[in-house]
């Protein structure tokens, strides 16, 4: 984190050269691109012997400056939007006079989504913004909002701050990925969007192990006031050094030298085939082929049977866990674990497919295995098996949804199109939590059978659909192989590898 801290204040935008018009580039691209690729290598990181330690050195820094700091942004993201689990069982629930029925509480998760698609065009913004702009507006946004839900008297006042809450943090989470692509090449970015959101499952953790020394003191002050206070003031604070240290691209960062700018330069025309300034255009013919495209739909549907699951898990896991028979204070320690280890798995997962290339098969071992938690919860009785049946399911359901994110990012054809892709995914797979935040009615309790078996199905459908898609895509390589041949038999006119054309070729 003081590494991000010491650099990257974005300067003036320079001119914008319109991304559909490829232009001549320098050396330093032949020098990148004078390996010969295998059919359907989709690693684009294949530089010349000479720009293998430039860009090796690029891709560090990168990692050092960037990663400390979107890896806190998406943390904090996470725990301001999940911890409402934890207050309900801190005496959230009791203090608002929530329905016995859980109907009151399961609007508070409802309305957090519903803002959240209505604004899941946000996404889009981070081609138009500079990202140091865009990333400070939302960050202070949903800062502001999360500690104000400690202040609230009634059940209407905090659902109207959950609307506002899932409008700011649509702006910032699902444009990540998106934002990424500007900075890493199609073989990098998995395992860096799987670091960001690795944070998710860590920082539910975090907020386990954060609400339960809370709420095990005896403050004059309602322990889930605290809590929402003690978790939402870090978000306001960090909000300004986004605004002076977060980079819009890697031609303004400052904590790149001229040299790592012109490897940087080197690369983004290996990926889009010109020289150019990437943000502040959207080519609409590009969206509207996103539009038509039947794999985004794919995507979007595996998304939305993930979120069933990654929308309720860490809200009522708590609740799962005292109804075994644990304490409240036990029951917050207890959900700490499982997402430790799902943070791990989550890393190791993405950096496997980022290197193998197999992000279907991926996807639809972790589906199966998530799937075995939901019906060891569902089936049996034990204490102990139904608490390894939590181990299975978030290491299952968060790692699976994750790699789906940069399966969407790799395999799109232009910059707009990973903007629309990714859009779509959210504006569908979003629709996931307004079914996942319904399926544990307190009346369900202690086994929530109805919850457990939904999230298998929807597990189970995913895995299908993830070896559906990679059918798909080696079916629409063969296409492209017989349209322009094998990648790198012809010559592609300067056109980069991961944009539409002789050398672009799907992720599997």
């Amino acid at each position: 984190m003081a590494m991000a801290l010491s650099n990257a204040k974005c300067a003036n935008e320079p001119h914008i050269i319109p991304e559909e018009k490829p232009s001549v580039t320098d050396a330093n691209v032949a020098s990148l691109d004078n390996t010969d690729k295998q059919p359907h290598d989709t690693s684009e990181a294949h530089g010349g012997d000479v720009d293998l330690v430039s860009q090796s050195k690029l891709v560090w820094k990168l990692d050092l400056n960037m990663m400390p700091l979107l890896f806190c942004l998406y943390m904090l993201s996470y725990l301001d939007r999940s911890n409402i689990g934890n207050a309900k069982i801190a005496g959230l629930n009791k203090d608002l006079k929530f329905s016995k029925d859980g109907n009151d509480y399961t609007w508070l998760l409802t309305t957090f989504y519903i803002s959240y698609i209505i604004f899941e065009w946000f996404a889009l913004m981070w081609k138009i913004v500079p990202a140091h702009i865009w990333a400070s507006f939302c960050v202070l946004g949903w800062g502001v909002i999360a500690t104000l839900q400690s202040s609230t008297t009634s059940w209407s006042g905090m659902m109207a701050l959950r609307f506002f809450l899932g409008m700011f943090e649509a702006g910032f989470g699902p444009g990540l990925p998106f934002y990424l692509s500007y900075f890493y090449l199609r073989n990098e970015v998995g395992l860096r969007i799987g670091i960001i959101t690795a944070a998710g499952p860590l920082s539910t953790c975090f907020a386990g192990a954060l609400a339960y020394g809370i709420t095990s003191g005896h403050s004059s002050f309602a322990n889930w006031r605290l809590l929402f206070l003690v978790e939402g003031l870090p978000t306001i604070l960090i909000a300004g050094v986004v605004w002076f240290f977060f980079p819009d691209s890697p031609e303004k960062a400052r904590f790149l030298n001229k040299d790592d700018k012109a490897t940087a330069r080197a690369r983004g025309v290996k990926q889009v085939g010109y020289e150019s300034y990437r943000v502040g255009r959207i080519v609409w013919s590009d969206i509207g082929a996103a539009l038509l495209d039947t794999k985004n739909y794919i995507t979007a549907m595996m998304y939305f049977s993930c979120n069933v699951s990654f929308s309720s898990l860490p809200v009522f896991l708590p609740t799962i866990i005292n109804e075994m028979g644990f304490t409240t204070i036990n029951a917050q320690g207890l959900s700490a674990p499982p997402y430790f280890i799902s943070f791990i798995v989550v890393l190791a997962t993405t950096h496997v497919a980022d290197r193998t290339g197999q992000r279907g098969v991926t996807i639809c071992i972790l589906s199966l295995v998530g799937a075995i938690g939901y019906i060891l919860l569902a089936t049996t009785f034990s204490v102990s098996t139904r608490y390894l049946g939590v181990y299975f399911a978030t290491i299952g359901i968060y790692p699976a949804i994750i790699n789906i994110l940069p399966w969407v990012v790799n395999n799109q054809g232009s910059d707009t199109k990973r903007g629309a892709g990714i859009a779509i995914l959210n504006l569908i797979g979003q629709c996931g939590p307004l079914l996942g935040t319904r399926i544990y009615p307190a009346t369900d309790g202690p086994r929530y059978k109805l919850g457990m078996w939904t999230c298998a199905g929807f597990l189970l459908f995913n895995g299908f659909l993830a070896i559906a898609l990679r059918t798909l895509l080696v079916w629409e390589n063969k296409m492209l192989d017989e349209k322009y041949g094998l990648v790198g038999e012809q010559d592609a006119n300067g056109i980069g590898s991961e944009v539409d054309g002789p050398n672009f070729r799907y992720v599997l």
